[in-house]
């Protein structure tokens, strides 16, 4: 278990490091001059100089990398360039939107995807299964501006129930927060939780046509009780992924979700950052997520390796 961990935490710090030194150059190559930006179309030289000299662009780039390895990892992600904003402080604004519209939405896709994709696989042959099936496959294609826009024109307008966009914070308003989070999460789990329907059948089907299954069926287990003690822990492996998948891409994967609903959150402030080239604000907050990517599948490689016991032996 050390020597796994060691080699895990070992990749970790691996793709860390090259993944900062990606953003980094990325974001300079693309951005262009942040200097220019801030100063407008009809900028001279001697003013784009001084304005590098005071955001720190005139020196290497080497040691403009590392300096800003250096204060994320202490936590000091510097000032915004166009508001004059420290970054932590955006970040602090942001990350409970996020994290909440997140939250919510995997809520959705799980009571979604995890009871309806058991039925689906163990009546696989039969019509409901059949019909669970198609309506996975809908769910998957259906893109989220649209369900989202339906959701809010019905629950939003038309009966009034739900407020269509917008954000209270959970410290202000602890129901309005709710309220304002049900529409979003929905529109966002209904797709994400189609997709686990699609991937829990496909597992427990799998695992329902092994013979330590079919020998617990011949001794008059039920079809679900057969599932549930002898074949989900095997049926769990690829779900596990699965999840680990949508969990690390949710945070900074729901820019369409959050610019539909007009919630202030992580992937808006990222596009707005962008169009505005404001290349401090765009690194860091992209190395954030890449930090919560990188966490999260660890943990999943962790519960593979408890999961999966050949694992431990090799």
């Amino acid at each position: 278990m050390s020597i796994f961990l060691f080699r895990r935490f070992l990749a970790f710090l691996v793709a860390f490091f090259l993944t900062s030194i990606l953003i980094f150059v990325l974001v300079r190559v693309i951005g262009g001059n942040p200097a220019t930006t801030l100063l407008g179309e009809y900028s001279t030289p001697e003013a784009v100089r001084e304005i590098e000299i005071q955001l720190g662009l005139d020196r290497p780039i080497v040691i403009q990398y590392f300096e800003w390895i250096i204060n994320l990892c202490s936590g000091d992600l510097g000032t915004s360039f166009r508001s004059g904003l420290e970054v932590n402080y955006l970040l602090a604004s942001a990350i409970p939107v996020s994290i909440s519209l997140s939250i919510g939405a995997l809520i959705v896709a799980v009571l979604i995807g995890f009871p309806l994709g058991i039925i689906s696989a163990v009546k696989s042959y039969r019509g409901s299964g059949t019909a669970l099936d198609f309506f996975s496959q809908i769910g998957v294609a259906m893109p989220i501006f649209w369900s989202g826009a339906l959701l809010s024109m019905f629950f939003g307008v038309r009966l009034g129930l739900l407020p269509t966009g917008g954000w209270v914070g959970w410290s202000e308003n602890y129901a309005q927060s709710l309220r304002h989070l049900v529409l979003p999460s929905i529109a966002l789990g209904i797709g994400i939780g189609s997709v686990i329907t699609r991937f829990v059948r496909t597992a427990v089907v799998e695992v329902m046509r092994q013979d330590y299954v079919r020998t617990g069926r011949a001794f008059g287990m039920s079809e679900y009780r057969a599932l549930f003690s002898i074949g989900l822990r095997n049926a769990s492996l690829p779900i596990v992924t699965v999840l680990g998948n949508i969990v690390s891409h949710l945070v900074g994967g729901t820019v369409i979700t959050e610019t539909l609903f007009s919630m202030p959150g992580l992937s808006r402030m990222i596009l707005d950052n962008v169009i505005s080239r404001d290349i401090l604000v765009v690194q860091n907050l992209v190395m954030i997520i890449v930090v919560y990517i990188l966490i999260v599948n660890f943990i999943v490689d962790i519960s593979y390796f408890s999961l999966d016991k050949r694992l431990r032996v090799k």
